[in-house]
Order: C-alpha cells, then structure tokens, then sequence
C-alpha cells in the first residue's frame, strides 16, 4: 500500500531524524523509499518474534533439564549450583541474576521465566563442562552433531545464543536489521530449536513468516 502525501510528510519526523536518518541514506534520500524500507524493517522484525519465542522456551527448557538431572529440583537453591555461576563484579552476573531472583520468588518454575536470555546463554561456558555438559548435553540435545565433541557443541550453543541475542535486543529497542543476512538468523534460531526436537523445528518452519519476507525486501 503506498503511502500518502501527509503520511511521507508526518511520519519521517514522527520516527525521528537520528533513527529515519539510517533508512534514508539506505534509499539515496528518497523518503518514500525510505519509509517503505522502514515499514518491511518493522514487520519482519515483528514476524521474527515467535522463533525467537520457541526458541528461548526450548532451549532453556533444554538446559534446566539439564542442572536438574545434576543438581536436583531445588537447583535455584542449591549452593553448588550457585558458587558454579561467573559473578564478575562489572557488567552482568549470572550468580547475581539467580541469587536475586532465588530470594523473591517462591519456585524454581517462576525463576526460570524470570532469568534473563543471557543467562541459558553463559550456561554454555566452560566452566559447566565438567558438572554438567560432558554428561548431559547430548542428553538433553539429542540432535545435536555427534561428530563433534561436547566442548565445540557447547562453544557453538554459546556462539549460536549470543547473535541470536544479540538480534532479539536490536528487534527489542526498534533497531534496524535490514542489512541482516535474514535467512541465516532465521536458520540459526531453527537450528538450536531442533538441537532438542526435530519435529518442533519442522512445526515452526510452519508458521514463521520470517522466510516469505526476504523477497518482499524495498
């Protein structure tokens, strides 16, 4: 639907100059173009909400299995679990996270839908190889690649988890991701999805739009 006179007037300073300023010097300063270019920006940022939703749910689903099956029910509380987790004293703190949250809400359930996105993501460090991966990730991820060895999966998980990260934050605060390779942050976030289920990837092939839009790209 093309866009009206008034509408190619209001809406550049309703978006703002600084934000606009990235879409027009995509288009040569064509505003309509511009604006076309923005209006596909926001709608398949909106379509790439629900991979990122089954992904985030199965994947940290995947990983509370896992310091279940090596920590107990009770792991929030658990103060081996707790002292295993990095606590710099800058920047974001996965103890500091769980402890917070450990001492307001009353199960581990509750928790789990609190912890922030970054948190599954450190999970895939190092320092839980020994407790936790080397046992449990072909376990918990049955269709992850035999032929690699539980250190490169659980490098290629955290690798994996912080551009998709890193995605869902720019679509969080409105950000452009048209300069993105579309079809591969689609084909990341499908690929941890089917780590844990096969048949979820394929259902999610389904019902994302993400796909179709690539061609529609302005």
């Amino acid at each position: 639907m093309p866009f009206t006179p008034e509408e190619i007037h209001s809406l550049p300073s309703v978006l703002s100059a600084p934000r606009f300023a990235t879409y027009l010097a995509e288009k040569a300063s064509d505003k309509e173009a511009a604006l076309e270019l923005y209006r596909w920006n926001m709608e398949v940022s909106a379509a790439f909400l629900v991979p990122l939703q089954i992904c985030e749910v199965s994947v940290r689903n995947s990983i509370v299995t896992a310091i279940e099956n090596t920590y107990g029910a009770n792991w929030p509380w658990e103060k081996g679990f707790e002292i295993s987790l990095r606590n710099p004293q800058r920047g974001y703190s996965p103890r500091r996270d769980l402890t917070d949250l450990a001492r307001r809400l009353p199960t581990a359930g509750k928790i789990v839908a609190e912890l922030k996105f970054v948190f599954w993501e450190r999970m895939f460090t190092l320092s839980h190889d020994k407790t936790i991966w080397n046992s449990q990730l072909m376990t918990v991820f049955p269709n992850a690649d035999p032929a690699k060895t539980v250190q490169q999966l659980r490098s290629e998980g955290f690798d994996k988890l912080q551009k998709v990260r890193d995605l869902r934050n720019r679509i969080a605060h409105h950000e452009p991701i048209f300069r993105r390779n579309v079809q591969q942050e689609y084909d990341r976030i499908r690929s941890i999805v089917a780590w844990t289920d096969v048949t979820t990837a394929d259902w999610l092939d389904k019902v994302e739009t993400v796909t179709a839009m690539i061609a529609t790209k302005p």
